[in-house]
């Protein structure tokens, strides 16, 4: 009996790992449509005409156009976050996590532009949007605890501490990367590197003393 039970749950561990498989997958094929034309002017329809899977596919694995959007978000930001974590643990020195971290910062605002540009545009859309807010504010706290680490993190390697709140960090590096994505957006090339500047002087200010 034993024996049944172990290999009905090893068969709905598979097919719910295909589920997740397809969902990941499907996500991906519409991301270059969602993040070229954001939230307001994208259908699950106009997704499908993307791409290679048919709308009928689209609404099986994914409830409608909100459930599609804060699953791709919510995919490229865990992503950002071990990226950043790996930024942590493989500084051995301030000076290496400072300049690590400018150098992510700068190199996402060029290479992932169209994705973050979609990550502020459905933020904007849950001051409004009931549907989205708890996605939203779960995203959002997953992202200020990514740079609470890395600040902290920066804090121990230079043996002092950190002088504001979690969320006033994360705000005050969350508007300057959004600042200069809309400049990057505009055509401006200096962006990048006001970026990585002004993250590495921030970084400074959140860690008095610091390296």
């Amino acid at each position: 009996m034993a024996t049944v039970d172990r290999q009905g749950e090893r068969i709905a561990r598979r097919q719910v790992d295909k589920y997740e498989e397809r969902r990941r997958e499907l996500a991906g094929a519409a991301l270059q449509t969602l993040s070229e034309l954001g939230y307001a002017r994208t259908s699950l329809r106009e997704i499908a005409q993307n791409s290679s899977f048919s709308h009928g596919v689209l609404h099986y694995y994914f409830r409608d156009k909100v459930d599609l959007i804060t699953y791709c978000v919510r995919q490229y930001k865990a992503d950002c976050v071990r990226r950043y974590d790996r930024i942590v643990t493989d500084s051995d020195t301030a000076g290496e996590l400072r300049a690590g971290f400018a150098a992510g910062l700068a190199e996402t605002l060029v290479e992932d532009a169209a994705m973050h540009r979609l990550w502020y545009d459905l933020r904007s859309q849950a001051l409004f949007e009931e549907s989205f807010r708890a996605d939203v504010l779960e995203i959002d706290g997953t992202l200020q605890d990514m740079i609470w680490r890395i600040v902290t993190r920066y804090a121990e390697l230079s043996g002092t501490e950190v002088a504001p709140s979690p969320a006033a960090t994360y705000a005050m590096l969350d508007g300057l990367f959004q600042q200069q994505l809309l400049h990057h957006l505009a055509g401006d090339e200096r962006a990048r590197t006001r970026l990585a500047q002004d993250a590495g002087s921030l970084l400074a200010l959140a860690v008095p003393g610091g390296g």
